[in-house]
């Protein structure tokens, strides 16, 4: 019996020494020339153990024979930085795409790492957008980048979308928030570009992702530095818009072979100015009304944590990152109301709004990682966050003639709301070959507390008194347990499959208390309800790559969208003294399941196409009460139905490279809430367009044009949105001898990034317009000091790893040109 397995392996050995096949590829620099005597390695894809080397000829091509197996190709040339090619499996002869070669920075000793990042990577699972790559990121906040990311869609009341589906789950460092609509939008406005690193956005999650988020994940990556030796830099910038605003920012880090130890700090101030119109015909009367809002930020974010290596396997960390944010928020404006039957001014309200807050929030994390190189991986978490949110708003109201100075009443009220919130979770993942593949399981618990203490007071002139019927206080708890197992592997046939399944338990509690009136008595009530539920999300893909050059991915994803505990407290909440807002406790959670068809050829045309079906999808109502008021509030519509299309393509030319990205979608929501003008019915089509423009012009210089068109589309199920767009631009010059640079940049510089809509529900009808201070110039200046030497195998191992992580994502692209 031995003998004979002896045989048959040595015949399989000669059987594949028998059959290499042939690959072949260039190798060119910056300009498109050949280049000569560059080092080829080709490398196994599974340990990055070296198989053949080779030299490239005169003109920059080269030839190498390999058995049938999963490499990459590394290519080297002194002087300049080394790349990778992307993973490729050798089944029959190949040529690679092109390797572009760069001029590296000038060396210290040692080998000094100067990477390029492309501004935007697409691969078959997500679409990175690295910050720090782009020249027209500086200068603006985390929800601005959003609103600039290709398929993502903010609006006017700063709600998140992604390719035409509400429900996104926003990330920060691969932890989910707690926080959503206003709370995550001002969140969001206080984190400044200079902390960021990277925005993944992620439109069909794996099992191993929490299942929250019908439209996906938009993952923020905060920076880190990872250079060995200590090091560390410094920026600074100004923007000028309407009003002038200021950040200012330094990170430091230390690292050698046993501990990483790694700080940032940022400080942002500044004033952001936003024009908002609205026409609202109700009954017999048509409300005409003009605000402007000043926004004032001033706010400090840190990020500090350490890493032990343990040894070369184990690793055990601590990070601590927050934000401490002080704002102010005036609104001012009349809304003059005019009686439709005569068509004349009735009477003009003149309110003026201004609310102090202060939002701190602190995040803590313990982690344990052990890894081995092509072995079993194990991380454990446990973080705590908390988020102190205080706001005090003192909201007068003027009544007048229509003449505007004659007096007729006045209502003046302060309304006091702390709101705390607190995080806790543990965590762990497990990953480990199995049977030629590679398995993942692990579980989550997590545990979310709010406590939200609205008080509103009637003021007068010797003083204020507490409505305690216009007042609330709301507690939340919600308490999710999750268990997930997720198995990926590549036959050898050319087919990776990807199979995942998530369960998760849901358990929440609300209790909202006050007083109501009965009879003329007032007496306390107690709104308490419970909720006990459990889903079980599935999770697979199928990757046809045996040929690299043209891959097939079809995908099936089941997510969930749980109610904010703000849109499930019933109490009702003045904005004016005519619109009010108020939750819904029979809010119920909306599914979605997500089918993909994806392409990508030659590493760069992706083609996506998905169908999503959503059910009790969130929708954000406006209805009547006594005739002449309104109030917002979010209920389930029945369905939703998306079709979207996403085509993708960076191109690359000497000097010049762009990245295009086209979004089109199509969405059917349909509702029934009592029949006649309480129906919804709509159909819409959109697209998006987004295109990014690099050009390296010598000596330093780079520069970059974006360009960005969303077309007429639907928000929040019901408001029917008008196309709106923008054009940036900026250049940067590196100085120093490569260790600092000068960004200068202009966004919306046809001032086209203005917004607008329509509603009609329930004998309502609302016209909407409105800007904000999009139009700005940005200046901004960095200097990198200290250390910047990275041992060579390890900058080698970390992009084989990269690259690695791309294959397992069933391909990719790159598109644009980053900058050192």
């Amino acid at each position: 019996m031995r003998k004979l397995v002896l045989i048959f392996l040595s015949t399989l050995t000669l059987s594949f020494a028998g059959t290499a096949q042939k690959i072949a590829g260039e190798v060119k620099d910056e300009q498109g020339k050949g280049l000569e005597k560059t080092t080829i390695s080709l490398l196994r894809s599974k340990d990055s153990s070296v198989i053949k080397l080779g030299i490239t000829a005169r003109d920059g091509s080269f030839e190498l024979e390999a058995a049938a197996g999963s490499y990459l190709i590394s290519a080297s040339h002194i002087g300049y930085t080394t790349r990778y090619s992307a993973v490729f499996v050798l089944k029959e002869p190949i040529r690679i795409p092109e390797i572009i070669l760069e001029k590296a920075a000038a060396s210290l000793q040692g080998v000094t790492v100067s990477s390029q990042k492309p501004v935007i990577e697409v691969r078959a699972d997500k679409t990175i957008l690295n910050v720090e790559g782009t020249i027209n990121a500086v200068g603006n906040d985390a929800l601005e980048l959003l609103r600039r990311s290709p398929s993502v869609m903010v609006d006017k009341d700063d709600n998140i979308s992604l390719a035409g589906k509400n429900g996104v789950q926003v990330y920060i460092d691969g932890k989910p928030s707690p926080l959503s609509g206003t709370d995550l939008a001002n969140y969001l406005k206080s984190m400044q570009s200079s902390q960021i690193e990277a925005i993944e956005i992620i439109t069909n999650p794996s099992a191993k992702y929490e299942a929250a988020g019908n439209a996906g994940i938009i993952n923020i990556k905060l920076k880190k530095n990872k250079s060995f030796g200590t090091n560390g830099s410094v920026n600074a910038g100004y923007t000028q818009g309407v009003y002038g605003k200021g950040t200012a920012g330094i990170n430091l880090n230390h690292r050698n072979k046993n501990i990483n130890v790694f700080g940032n700090y940022n400080y942002n101030k500044g004033n952001y100015l936003m024009k908002m119109n609205s026409e609202r015909t109700q009954f017999d009367t048509l409300f005409l009304q003009k605000n402007e809002i000043l926004f004032r930020n001033n706010t400090h974010g840190f990020k500090a944590g350490m890493d032990y290596f343990i040894d070369k396997f184990r690793t055990i960390g601590a990070v601590v990152n927050g934000n401490l944010a002080s704002n102010d928020l005036n609104t001012s404006g009349p809304m003059d109301f005019i009686y439709l039957p005569t068509g004349q001014n009735d009477r003009v309200l003149k309110a003026t709004n201004h609310n102090d807050m202060k939002r701190d929030n602190l995040n803590a994390n313990l982690n344990y990682r052990f890894a081995k190189t092509g072995g079993a991986e194990l991380n454990l978490d446990a973080d705590y966050g908390f988020f102190k949110i205080r706001s005090n708003q003192f909201q007068p109201n003027y009544y007048y003639l229509s003449n505007g100075t004659t007096e007729i009443s006045r209502a003046i009220y302060n309304m006091i709301a702390p709101t705390d919130i607190n995080l806790y979770s543990v965590k762990a993942d497990y990953e480990t070959n199995y049977k030629g593949g590679r398995l993942g399981f692990g579980g989550k618990i997590g545990v979310v507390e709010s406590d939200n203490d609205f008080q509103r007071y009637d003021v007068y002139t010797n003083g204020k008194v507490l409505d305690t019927l216009k007042s609330n206080r709301f507690k939340y708890k919600e308490n999710i347990n999750a268990v997930y197992v997720n198995y990926i592997k590549q036959f050898k046939k050319g087919v990776m499959i990807q199979a995942g399944l998530r369960a998760e338990n849901t358990h929440s509690d609300g209790n909202s208390t006050g007083f109501k009136q009965v009879s003329n008595v007032m007496v306390p009530y107690d709104s308490t309800f419970s909720r006990d539920y459990t889903n079980l999300f599935p999770s697979a893909a199928i990757t046809f790559n045996k040929n690299p050059m043209k891959q097939w991915t079809v995908s099936y994803s089941r997510r969930i969208d749980r109610p904010a505990y703000q849109d499930l407290n019933p109490f009702e909440f003045k904005l004016n003294e005519y619109s009010f807002m108020k939750g819904n406790t029979r809010l119920q959670p909306q599914y979605t399941n997500s089918f993909d068809i994806t392409h990508v050829y030659k590493y760069r045309l992706t083609t996506k196409l998905t169908y999503s079906h959503v059910k009790d999808i969130f929708a954000q109502i406006p209805d009547t009460v006594d005739k002449t008021k309104s109030f917002m509030t979010k209920k389930n519509l029945a369905t939703q139905d998306v079709v979207a299309l996403n085509i993708s393509y960076p191109f690359q030319y000497k000097w010049y490279s762009f990245f295009a990205s086209l979004n089109s979608n199509y969405s059917h929501y349909v509702a029934d809430f009592g029949g006649g003008d309480r129906k919804v019915n709509q159909e819409v089509f959109s697209l998006t367009y987004f295109m990014q423009n690099s050009f390296n012009l010598g000596k330093g210089w780079t520069g970059e044009v974006s360009l960005l068109y969303i077309s007429p589309s639907v928000w929040q199920g019901l408001i029917r949105s008008d196309a709106m767009g923008n054009v940036d631009a900026g250049l940067q010059k590196v100085i120093l001898k490569g260790k600092g640079n000068v960004k200068i940049a202009m966004s919306d510089i046809f001032r086209t990034m203005k917004w607008g809509g329509d509603t009609r529900f329930a004998g309502v009808t609302n016209r909407f317009s409105g800007n904000g201070e999009m139009q700005q110039v940005k200046l901004n200046f960095s200097y990198r000091f200290g250390n910047s030497q990275v041992k060579a195998a390890r900058q080698r191992k970390s992009a084989i790893e990269e690259e690695r992580k791309r294959a397992e994502a069933g391909g990719g692209q790159q598109g644009g040109m980053g900058n050192q």
